[in-house]
C-alpha cells in the first residue's frame, strides 16, 4: 500500500468520512497527474505524497462534516487545481460539483483530471464568478479556498448561492478578524451572520477554519459588482 493510501485511510475517518478503496484509488491518481503537470505549470506549491495527502486531501475532506453534499449542487470559486472540488466530489460521487476558475490552463487540468479519473459529477467552467450571470443563486453550497479576504470573497460567492443554500470560506486558524470585517458586506449580500467551524487535520499540527454563511435572502440585483471596483471598494 502506498503512503498516500495509508494517510488517508487512517486520516478520512477522524474526519468522518469512510472512504470506498475506489475513491481511494482515484485520490492517488488525482495526486499522480497533479505531480506531473505541478513541473510544467503552477499548480501548487505543495508536494509529495504525505503534505499533498494531509493538506489537501485531507483538508479538503474536513468540509464534508459541516457541509451536507449528497444529492447538492455545489460550486467551487477560485478552484485552481481543483480544491476543495475536485475532492469532494471524489469522496461524495452524489453530489454535482461545478469547478469556476479565471484561468483556462487550470480548467484545462481539471479536466484531464475528470476524464482521467471518470469523474462525471464534475463540470468544469473558465470564467469568472462576477461575470457568472447564469450561475447566479442557482447552488446550494458555493465553497471557495484560500483566494481572497471575505468581505471581497463574499461579494463573489453568495450571489451564486441560492437562498436556504451556504457559502462556505475555508480559512486560516484565526478568521474572526475577518468575518468581523465582513459583517456589512454579508448582510448587503443577503447572507446572515456567519459562523465559524474549526478544525485540525489528522496527523498535522495545522488547525484550519470553515466560514459557514446562510444565505437568508436574495441577493440584491447591484451585485456582485465588476472585479476591480469591488477590490477598490469593498462592502
Amino acid at each position: 500500500m502506498s503512503r498516500m493510501k495509508e494517510i488517508l485511510r487512517e486520516g478520512l475517518p477522524e474526519l468522518g468520512v469512510q472512504p470506498e478503496e475506489a475513491a481511494l484509488d482515484r485520490l492517488e491518481a488525482y495526486h499522480g497527474l497533479l505531480s506531473q503537470r505541478n513541473q510544467v505549470m503552477n499548480l501548487t506549491a505543495i508536494q509529495g505524497e504525505e503534505d499533498t495527502a494531509r493538506l489537501h486531501f485531507l483538508d479538503c475532506a474536513a468540509l464534508l462534516r459541516h457541509l451536507p453534499l449528497k444529492g447538492r449542487r455545489l460550486a467551487d470559486v477560485g478552484s485552481g487545481a481543483g480544491f476543495p472540488g475536485l475532492v469532494l466530489a471524489i469522496l461524495e460521487p452524489e453530489v454535482q460539483v461545478t469547478l469556476l476558475d479565471s484561468q483556462q490552463k487550470r480548467v484545462a487540468f481539471q479536466r484531464e483530471v475528470c476524464q482521467t479519473l471518470g469523474l462525471g459529477n464534475v463540470t468544469c467552467l473558465a470564467g469568472r464568478a462576477e461575470e457568472a450571470g447564469e450561475l447566479r443563486e442557482s447552488f446550494d453550497v458555493v465553497a471557495s479556498r484560500a483566494v481572497a479576504r471575505l468581505n471581497l470573497l463574499s461579494e463573489l460567492c453568495l450571489p451564486l448561492v441560492k437562498k436556504g443554500g451556504l457559502f462556505a470560506a475555508m480559512k486560516g486558524p484565526a478568521p474572526e478578524e475577518e468575518l468581523q470585517e465582513a459583517g456589512s458586506a454579508l448582510r448587503r449580500l443577503g447572507g446572515g451572520p456567519g459562523r465559524v467551524e474549526k478544525y485540525s487535520i489528522p496527523g498535522a499540527e495545522a488547525v484550519h477554519s470553515l466560514v459557514l454563511v446562510a444565505k437568508v435572502s436574495p441577493t440584491p440585483s447591484g451585485y456582485p459588482r465588476r472585479f476591480a471596483l469591488i477590490k477598490k471598494q469593498p462592502l
